[in-house]
C-alpha cells in the first residue's frame, strides 16, 4: 500500500527528479529557454512498469527543484513515443514561429514495433509555441524515415561554422550515424560512426580542452557512458581515442545533456537515469540523477571527461559537520552527530599505514582498498588511483543513491540501493592501521519537495 502523502513516501528520492507517479526512464529534451530548464523523459503514465511510452514533461529555474507539467507527447499511430532531444530554433529555419515567442522543435523516435499494425522506427517532430506547455506534431512525420535496425533516439544540435543542425541518430550495434539539415525538417546522411561496447541514445557536442576555446574538441557519447573524443567539420567526426569511459558505476545509463544553455553560463549540464533501482510499494518507479557539469581537461593520457555536480545544490544546504587533519584509527569510527538522510560528503583522506579505509552510508560500505587502489560499493569494484597519496572523494547520499566523483570528477560513478531496514549512522572508518582524515565536510541537504 502506498504511503499518503506524495513526494513523502518512504523511499522517494529528495533531491533526485522523479514523477509523481508511475514509470520514467531516459531523460529527453534537454533544453534550457526564458529562464527555464525543460526536463521531458520517458515515461508510462498508466502504470508503474515500462510501456507505452510518452514524454513526461518537468520545469526547473535552478536545477534543483522541479514541477512537473502535463505529458508532452503522446503514442500515435506511427508508434510510442521513444528518446529524443529538443533545441531552440532561433533562427526560424523551420517555419514553425507564432508570435514573439521562439519555437522549441523536438525530435524523437516514433517506435513503430509498437504501432498497430506495427511499423518501422522512424524519428518524428513535434513543435511547441508556447514555451513548451503544449505540443504539435509536425503533419509530415516522419522526417527521418527507417534506415536500418530499430535506429532510434535522435540527439540534435546547431552548428554554427556550417549554419546546419546536426542529428546524431543510433542504427544498430556499435553504430551510429550523424546527419544534416537546414530547416529540421529535411534531412540528408553524413556518415556513420562505431562507438564499440557501447548502444543506444547518443550525444554529440563540443567542449574546450582546459577552458580554452581555441583547443575544442568533440565528444560522441553512447547510453552507457562511453565516449569518443575527435575532431568535426561540420560533415565528418574524426576520432582521436578509442573508447574512453566516464560512467563506472552499475546505474548510471542514457545521459542526455542541455541544448541552448545560454553563453554567458557557457557549462554543459547532463543528466542520467539512474536506471535499475528498487522502489517497493511506492507510486512511482525510477529516478534521475542530479544534474552535473562536463569539461575537459589536460592528462598524461590526453584530454578526459570530468564530472562534478552542478553548484546549484549549493540551494539545499542546511546543517554541516566539518573536520581537519584528524587521525582515523581502526575500530574508532569518526561519526558525525546526525539523523538525517541526505548528504553532500567531501572528503580527503590519507590511508597511510590502513589497509582499508571508507564510509558506511545507510548500513553499506564504500571501501577503498589501498594495496589495490580500488573503491567497491554493493560488490561493484572501479579503479580509482591516488593523487600524491590521497584519496579525494565526493558523494551525493539520497534515499536510494548514491553518487560518487573521484578526484575532482575524474572518476564518476552512479549507484541505486535500497537501505537497510535499522538505523545506521554514517561513518568514516579505517581497517588494518591509522589513517589521516585531512578534509571531511558532511552537509545535510533539504528534499526539494519540502513544502513552504
Amino acid at each position: 500500500m502506498h504511503d499518503t502523502v506524495l513526494y513523502a513516501e518512504t523511499h522517494r528520492p529528495q533531491f533526485h527528479f522523479t514523477p509523481a507517479r508511475n514509470w520514467t526512464n531516459d531523460p529527453n529534451g534537454l533544453v534550457f529557454y526564458a529562464g527555464e530548464y525543460h526536463l521531458f523523459f520517458q515515461h508510462n503514465p498508466t502504470s508503474v512498469r515500462w510501456g507505452h511510452m510518452t514524454w513526461g514533461h518537468a520545469i526547473s529555474t535552478d536545477l534543483v527543484h522541479w514541477t512537473q507539467l502535463p505529458n508532452a507527447i503522446e503514442p500515435d499511430a506511427l508508434g510510442t513515443i521513444y528518446s529524443g532531444s529538443a533545441v531552440v530554433d532561433w533562427r526560424n529555419t523551420g517555419g514553425f514561429q507564432q508570435g514573439t515567442e521562439k519555437a522549441l522543435v523536438a525530435l524523437y523516435t516514433a517506435a513503430g514495433a509498437h504501432a498497430d499494425p506495427p511499423r518501422r522506427f522512424t524519428q518524428c517532430l513535434a513543435y511547441s509555441t508556447d514555451r513548451g506547455r503544449t505540443w504539435t506534431k509536425y503533419a509530415g512525420n516522419p522526417v527521418v524515415g527507417h534506415i536500418r535496425g530499430s535506429n532510434r533516439d535522435p540527439k540534435v544540435i546547431w552548428h554554427e561554422p556550417s549554419q546546419r543542425w546536426i542529428m546524431a541518430l543510433y542504427l544498430d550495434g556499435d553504430q551510429y550515424a550523424l546527419l544534416r539539415s537546414a530547416d529540421l525538417r529535411c534531412w540528408e546522411l553524413l556518415t556513420e560512426i562505431a562507438v564499440p561496447g557501447v548502444s543506444e541514445c547518443p550525444d554529440f557536442f563540443p567542449l574546450p580542452v582546459d577552458g580554452d576555446p581555441r583547443r575544442l574538441l568533440w565528444v560522441f557519447w553512447g547510453a552507457s557512458g562511453g565516449y569518443r573524443l575527435g575532431h568535426f567539420d561540420g560533415v565528418t567526426f574524426v576520432p582521436t581515442t578509442e573508447v574512453l569511459s566516464a560512467e563506472l558505476g552499475p546505474n548510471g545509463y542514457a545521459a542526455q545533456t542541455f541544448s541552448d544553455i545560454p553563453a554567458a553560463d557557457g557549462r554543459r549540464i547532463q543528466i542520467s537515469w539512474m536506471r535499475g533501482g528498487r522502489y517497493p510499494a511506492m507510486p512511482f518507479n525510477q529516478q534521475m540523477s542530479f544534474p552535473v557539469v562536463l569539461t575537459l581537461r589536460s592528462g598524461a593520457a590526453g584530454p578526459r571527461l570530468y564530472r562534478w555536480p552542478v553548484q546549484e545544490i549549493e540551494r539545499l544546504g542546511a546543517a554541516e559537520h566539518g573536520w581537519a587533519d584528524v587521525a582515523l584509527p581502526p575500530k574508532a569510527p569518526l561519526v558525525p552527530q546526525t539523523n538525517a538522510e541526505l548528504f553532500d560528503i567531501e572528503l580527503v583522506l590519507a590511508p597511510q599505514a590502513a589497509e582499508r579505509v571508507g564510509l558506511e552510508i545507510r548500513g553499506i560500505r564504500l571501501e577503498y582498498d589501498t594495496a589495490a587502489q580500488t573503491l567497491s560499493f554493493q560488490e561493484r569494484c572501479v579503479p580509482v588511483p591516488l593523487c600524491a597519496g590521497r584519496l579525494h572523494l565526493r558523494c551525493l547520499v539520497d534515499r536510494t543513491s548514491l553518487e560518487v566523483f573521484a578526484n575532482q570528477g575524474a572518476q564518476t560513478m552512479s549507484y541505486c540501493f535500497l537501505p537497510e531496514a535499522s538505523d545506521h549512522p554514517l561513518e568514516a572508518y579505517a581497517m588494518g592501521g591509522t589513517a589521516r582524515l585531512e578534509r571531511f565536510r558532511v552537509r545535510e541537504l533539504r528534499s526539494i519537495w519540502a513544502r513552504d
